[in-house]
């Protein structure tokens, strides 16, 4: 991807690691249940994860409890985080993420009137956000009530080498679908979809969740259709719309949970299939144009 070097402000923050565990748990799998349970019953809307079932699947069924709980493993970021905590861009994982922020604020602040940024928010492990805890485990979200984007990087290793999504359009794609659930929250569509699952069934509940998500995907593709360096150059070069296909196909709700050895149930998706995942996102890949992401009026 081509993409220019931006330069940090007040919008993005390097937090470190700090406290915030579960119910104060610690981390541990009981912990994670409770933590995780509201946005499994579709009612917290804002933390959106990417990798919330992924999760679930390698805690209980693919040996991850050590990644949670923070016994046995080696961080392969470890070195590449850096030693300075709170500085942020410090690291060639961060100023990826940096850069493609900066150039969703080019491409929203052009499609929508006296645009609101986002913040973007490192943190290693563990820290809080204002939806409550932020761990690694959790994967990258979006919090609606500091409309913050929180990212421990960490998280592309785990994307390339567990879930076989290597690439910086891949990397990309996920700040970028963080980003859709800020303009969500701004145009006022989360509210109202957070109002709807209030009134409706569980069932009714996580089916919105996954047109959020969908909807999140297509923004996504949209930014990526549209974003241009300073010298008007496309960011998007050749393999990269596959290599961002990949990540979408990867963590799919059905992909996923069969990774994990169970039948897939639509029922309880979050996120939408591998193929849902893939037709929006190439959606606004291919159109450039918000207007044709509207998931909500579209037939499954």
């Amino acid at each position: 991807m081509r993409l220019d070097d931006y330069d940090p402000g007040d919008d993005i923050r390097d937090l470190g690691r700090g406290g915030g565990g579960f119910g104060g748990g610690g981390g541990g799998m009981g912990g994670l249940l409770i933590g995780l349970l509201p946005m499994l019953l579709g009612r917290k809307m804002g933390c959106g994860t990417i990798l919330l079932l992924g999760v679930l699947a390698f805690v209980f069924f693919g040996g991850g409890a050590q990644m949670l709980t923070g016994g046995g493993t080696t961080d392969p970021m470890a070195d590449s985080r850096g030693s300075q905590q709170g500085i942020a861009c410090d690291t060639a994982a961060e100023k990826f993420a940096c850069n493609v922020f900066g150039s969703t604020h080019q491409v929203w602040g052009s499609l929508i009137t006296n645009y609101q940024k986002p913040t973007l928010n490192f943190f290693t492990d563990q820290n809080r956000s204002g939806c409550g805890a932020a761990q690694s485990a959790m994967g990258p979200f979006y919090c609606p009530a500091d409309q913050g984007v929180y990212l421990d990087t960490a998280f592309f290793t785990e994307l390339a080498g567990r879930f076989g999504a290597a690439g910086d359009a891949a990397q990309a794609y996920v700040v970028a679908h963080e980003v859709g659930h800020h303009i969500q929250t701004i145009s006022g569509i989360s509210d109202q979809v957070r109002q709807a699952q209030q009134r409706g069934s569980q069932s009714e509940g996580n089916q919105l969740q996954v047109r959020m998500e969908l909807q999140a995907d297509c923004y996504a593709g949209v930014w990526a259709a549209r974003a241009k360096t300073a010298d008007g150059q496309p960011v998007m070069e050749p393999g990269d719309m596959e290599e961002a296909m990949r990540a979408a196909n990867a963590i799919g709700d059905d992909t996923l949970m069969r990774a994990a050895g169970q039948r897939p149930v639509p029922e309880s998706f979050t996120h939408g299939t591998s193929e849902q995942r893939m037709t929006w996102l190439r959606r606004g890949l291919q159109t450039g144009d918000p207007r044709q992401c509207d998931t909500f009026n579209a037939s499954f």
